[in-house]
């Protein structure tokens, strides 16, 4: 048998790339069926709740807005309620069906939507109108979209994190810049983590120790639009259906877990200029670039 070992895999996921590196002492046999285990659980999530796939469950919902209700499983209705609870927790500064503003708000052309189209497609965005009764998923009015990108992402890095943290105690998993730490690296030291600086792509503008936990950031350093000297985040306020005023350009957060580090940036971003404050009041490690 050998001894242990620090194995890596990396595989294309959400558009992105994914990276997972593990310590196991069964030699690479063993580590090949983990590292096969890990990129199956986190495609299969990819391929049900993608809003980008004709036949994920998410685009099934939505072509049938207005329609008829869609039967779904446990974890889709799980995910679906995860995602409402937010909006009433949040007053409605979250929203999953913000996604009908996509729409008009389309961050590749440089284009920026008027006032009359933002106006028109405002009214799709109503988590009030989400039904999740008896086993199906409902969106009320014809052309809502729901998207489950906010939790999504988050969701599978824990899946994957829960699947090989029954096979070994030293793991960091990385989701397009989504992680999750189980244990300390293969030499007993802290994992080190990379915050990416907003203003220089691939590159950090520091490096923190993790040892154990979820770590998310949300910004919009990958994903604006710049037009008449003025810079439009891509994260949207689904009261006013226009990028939120004064975010941050980065928010990286350290929770339990991916999902609760998911959700604290996102709604720190949400919070506009408050956003420190909000994460000032969460109690958790983070960092703040604006």
């Amino acid at each position: 048998m050998d001894g242990p070992a620090l194995y890596q895999t990396r595989f294309p996921l959400m558009g992105g790339g994914a990276l997972v590196q593990f310590v196991d002492n069964r030699g690479r046999g063993e580590a090949e069926r983990i590292a096969r285990s890990v990129e199956s659980e986190a495609r299969r999530i990819e391929v049900k709740f993608s809003r980008y796939r004709e036949r994920s469950v998410v685009s099934e919902i939505n072509r049938n807005a207005g329609r008829t209700p869609v039967a779904v499983d446990d974890e889709t209705a799980m995910l679906v309620r995860s995602a409402l609870d937010l909006t009433r927790l949040t007053g409605g500064r979250f929203d999953p069906t913000v996604g009908a503003l996509r729409r008009v708000w389309d961050f590749r052309s440089g284009r920026v939507p008027s006032d009359e189209e933002i106006s028109a497609h405002l009214p799709l965005v109503n988590a009030g109108a989400v039904s999740t009764r008896d086993r199906t998923v409902f969106l009320r009015r014809p052309g809502m979209e729901i998207d489950l990108g906010g939790v999504g992402k988050e969701y599978a890095v824990d899946r994957a994190a829960a699947l090989v943290g029954s096979l070994t105690q030293s793991c960091l998993l990385n989701f397009g810049g989504d992680l999750r730490a189980l244990g300390p690296h293969a030499n007993g030291r802290p994992w080190e983590v990379g915050i990416e600086a907003v203003d220089r792509l691939s590159s950090a503008s520091q490096v923190i120790d993790v040892y154990r936990g979820g770590v998310a950031t949300s910004g919009d350093s990958r994903r604006y639009l710049l037009k008449d000297g003025r810079r439009y985040g891509h994260i949207l306020d689904p009261t006013t259906g226009e990028p939120v005023i004064e975010a941050p350009r980065s928010v990286t957060v350290v929770a339990d877990t991916c999902t609760q580090a998911g959700m604290l940036a996102t709604l720190a971003m949400l919070q506009g200029k408050a956003a420190k404050r909000f994460l000032d009041a969460q109690g958790v490690r983070y960092w703040c670039d604006r």
